[in-house]
């Protein structure tokens, strides 16, 4: 039987055994979110000479740690089945087609690529979105000001990505272009071509890092400037519970850790996007 490796048909196939595996991530990531919380209430049970908050803190932290591992377990073991069958099918494949073998060496390389996105950085991602969404509904119950400046940076880096978006579609797709002709270029022994092949290489990567460099500087202004608003608001607004300014501040510090990684998921995902689409001709 012959299958597809986009990233949709591969979702699909092994849906049960990834569905699993992304539950365990959704769970342990809901967990977390209560973290800052939990340790603002601890310090003020201690402020008060009680302990409850620390045996609240303790099931949070053993719970995690147990779901945490399960599912490490578990996805090693998943993703390297998915790889073994889907690059083997792919190698296959490209012999049937007569590709050449410099097509199909970098294929596999993109492949491993693709599965160590699904094991690696899919999780991340969706522990980030979860981890966003969740920290902004507490900070909301917290405080309404710091909550409408988390939703105005996260619109900033929407439409930051959703404007260069395209741009690192192109740019990822000549240096993937690029990539397979190496095995050739290198098997050539012309010193010439082979300059030309990794001079070529690393304009395309220099091009997506300037790229990114102006997305991260723009996003970082936004950054810095809910970094002062946060301390100087909650203050402002004469917040006495020590517990509370901490987990306000832990919060927000978290969501912007957050909102930061998610360029680097955001730029993944499009050249993973790009993988998929090759990987299918």
């Amino acid at each position: 039987m012959s299958y597809k490796h986009t990233f949709k048909e591969i979702l699909l196939r092994f849906k049960w055994k990834i569905s699993i595996t992304l539950a365990l991530v959704i769970i342990e990531s809901t967990i977390g979110i209560f973290y800052p919380l939990v340790i603002g209430i601890a310090i003020n049970d201690l402020l008060d000479k009680s302990y409850q908050g620390l045996y609240w803190l303790t099931a949070l932290g053993v719970s995690s740690l147990i779901i945490g591992s399960l599912r490490r377990f578990y996805d090693t073991r998943v993703y390297a089945n998915i790889y073994l069958k889907t690059v083997t099918e792919m190698i296959v494949s490209g012999h049937q087609k007569k590709q050449s073998i410099s097509a199909i060496s970098a294929r596999s390389k993109l492949m491993t690529e693709f599965v160590e996105f699904l094991e690696n950085s899919l999780p991340d991602l969706i522990e980030s979105v979860v981890a966003i969404v969740g920290i902004a509904i507490v900070i909301s119950t917290l405080n309404l000001q710091v909550f409408y400046a988390c939703v105005a940076l996260l619109i900033l880096i929407m439409i930051i990505y959703t404007t260069t978006g395209g741009k690192n579609y192109q740019l990822n797709k000549a240096y993937n272009d690029e990539f397979e002709q190496q095995v050739q270029a290198i098997s050539s022994k012309n010193k010439r071509k082979s300059h030309q092949h990794f001079n070529a290489l690393m304009r395309w990567n220099i091009a997506l890092s300037d790229l990114e460099t102006v997305n991260y500087f723009i996003v970082w202004c936004g950054v810095i400037a809910l970094f002062i608003f946060t301390p100087l608001t909650v203050i402002a607004e004469g917040v006495l519970s020590y517990g509370l300014v901490f987990s306000i501040l832990m919060y927000v510090f978290d969501y912007i850790e957050r909102l930061t990684l998610m360029p680097l998921h955001i730029q993944q995902a499009i050249r993973l996007h790009e993988i998929s689409q090759r990987l299918t001709k």
